[in-house]
């Protein structure tokens, strides 16, 4: 369970450090479960999953149910994840985050036009 946290840190480009300041788990926790490799509370696992956006379950086993997965087309997923990993680009998600639904539906739109656009450009 610990290597999947380390695992999840280096994907997301964080420290541990990071990390408990921004969710108040204490460095000490980090560090005992670290070296005993034990289990920890269902409250701690649950604020890193939520941190992570990723479930419980996958925590402790490193894979997700069918019916956690966040994204049903797996080739969406791993463009999301691109997407995520490409700091530039991170800025995408950053937006998204806050928006309110017509400025997601505004940019829905704005990435639809370019998209039939392209296509367009890409009969000749």
């Amino acid at each position: 369970m610990y290597d999947i946290f380390e695992q999840l840190l280096q994907s997301y480009g964080i420290t541990a450090y990071k990390f408990c300041k921004e969710t108040g788990i204490s460095q000490s926790t980090i560090s005992t479960w670290k070296k005993k490799r034990n289990i920890i509370s269902g409250e701690i696992a649950q604020t890193i999953a939520n941190y992570f956006n990723i479930s419980v379950d996958y925590l402790m086993t490193g894979k997700e149910k069918e019916a956690d997965k966040y994204y049903i087309n797996e080739e969406t997923a791993e463009m999301a994840q691109t997407l995520f990993e490409n700091k530039p680009l991170r800025v995408l998600f950053d937006a998204a985050k806050d928006a309110t639904p017509e400025d997601l539906e505004t940019t829905y739109n704005m990435l639809m036009a370019l998209k039939k656009k392209e296509r367009g450009n890409n009969v000749d």
